[in-house]
């Protein structure tokens, strides 16, 4: 098997990278080191670009569609990664995972019918439910043993007749949490007992540590399965956001026939030549990759770690069971969220604030460590200055 290397620097500026060349517009300089946006700096597989190399050898970019085989790669890849046996009739498409929660909204529900959010959680959320007119209900996730867990009884009580879905984050972001089989079954139970949609974002869900286990949402039955919709993508796994290319996952026909008109009512159900090829490719290709890029995002996981606790001991990460993206608390510092944010800025480093992702992030930041250990050293360093 080929080994990849993710060390390896990648100069990333002037090549409209939001992450790189959206320094200026979000942080007001760009001489920082941006570890925010949700990508890595790695460079995409090498296996992926040279299908879509393949593709540019023809050079009419006319309209397409999605053939069996991309259909059977998505199932093949969730077959082996997940154990979720999952029927092409079941596959729908959407331009991006919150396109995809977006449009469940838009089918789902109406103006004024009461959605159900557990914060902290990533930030789009929030827009989805707002921009559509719809009422924005909190049950927030508390925190068990330096972990976050659900608020069942909580949510029980915001749960009223008005209530039509609740959009869930499986693994969580920011906290990295991995749901449990016993976690996901009771908070879908009540769901299901009250006529409560999930929309599932398991868009990490490729990204597990080791010592834990994604649980697709349906596969708990099938009942479960009926009640659900799950949004997925390459995207985080291969770094391959930029190709637009999610696809969002309906077992029950129904629901699937809804979701499918309002997909094609703006026709966004097209999608793009080469997302398509991408994300075929990745999955039927990419697994010795994932493995790989798993193993050093843990080890960039402990070199941070390891950092804090020697040098900066008043932050605290909470430890991930997934992703690249850390939860970091910095309350025992006692600054307000501005000054927080500034003091980083100022030490030439660019991080989520925490209260993106709703208020209960008060006093953390998330920081992105999909990136050579070398830039997270550094990363690290300017930090240490500043609070040291």
């Amino acid at each position: 098997m080929k080994n990849y290397n993710f060390d390896e620097l990648v100069d990333r500026t002037n090549t409209n990278s939001l992450k790189y060349d959206g320094r200026q517009m979000f942080f007001g300089t760009d001489d920082l080191l941006p570890l925010w946006v949700a990508d890595m700096d790695f460079k995409t597989p090498d296996f992926i670009v040279e299908a879509l190399k393949d593709r540019l050898e023809h050079e009419v970019l006319g309209y397409t569609y999605r053939s069996d085989s991309y259909s059977d790669a998505i199932i093949q890849w969730l077959d082996k990664r997940h154990n979720w046996k999952v029927k092409k009739e079941w596959i729908s498409f959407s331009p991006g995972v919150v396109a995809g929660l977006t449009l469940a909204i838009d089918t789902y529900s109406k103006p004024g019918d009461e959605i159900i959010v557990q914060p902290p959680v990533y930030f789009p959320f929030y827009d989805s439910i707002k921009g559509l007119g719809r009422k924005m209900v909190e049950n927030p996730l508390k925190l068990v043993g330096g972990r976050y867990t659900f608020d069942l009884d909580d949510l029980k009580q915001k749960i009223t007749a008005n209530t039509k879905m609740l959009l869930l984050c499986n693994p969580q972001n920011p906290g990295g949490m991995v749901w449990t089989k016993d976690e996901l079954t009771e908070l879908a139970t009540i769901c299901l007992e009250n006529k409560v949609l999930i929309v599932s974002d398991e868009i990490h869900s490729d990204l597990v540590f080791d010592g834990h286990k994604h649980i697709p949402l349906p596969t708990l039955s099938d009942e479960i399965a009926n009640n659900c919709i799950v949004c997925m993508a390459g995207s985080k796994t291969f770094n391959i956001a930029g190709l637009t290319t999610s696809f969002v996952v309906i077992p029950n026909k129904k629901l699937f026939v809804r979701y499918e008109r309002t997909l094609k009512v703006p026709h966004l159900h097209m999608g793009n030549i080469f997302g398509s090829i991408a994300l075929e490719t990745a999955y039927r290709e990419g697994a010795g990759w994932v493995d790989q890029a798993v193993d050093y995002l843990q080890g960039n996981y402990r070199f941070l770690e390891s950092y804090l606790a020697d040098k900066l001991p008043k932050i605290k990460p909470m430890k991930p069971e997934a992703t690249y993206l850390i939860w970091l608390d910095f309350s025992e510092y006692q600054l307000s969220d501005d000054e927080l944010n500034a003091k980083l800025i100022d030490a030439g480093v660019g991080l989520n604030r925490g209260v993106q992702f709703g208020k209960q992030g008060s006093g953390f930041m998330r920081i992105n460590i999909g990136c050579p250990r070398a830039t997270l050293e550094q990363a690290l360093g300017r930090i240490e200055q500043a609070f040291g």
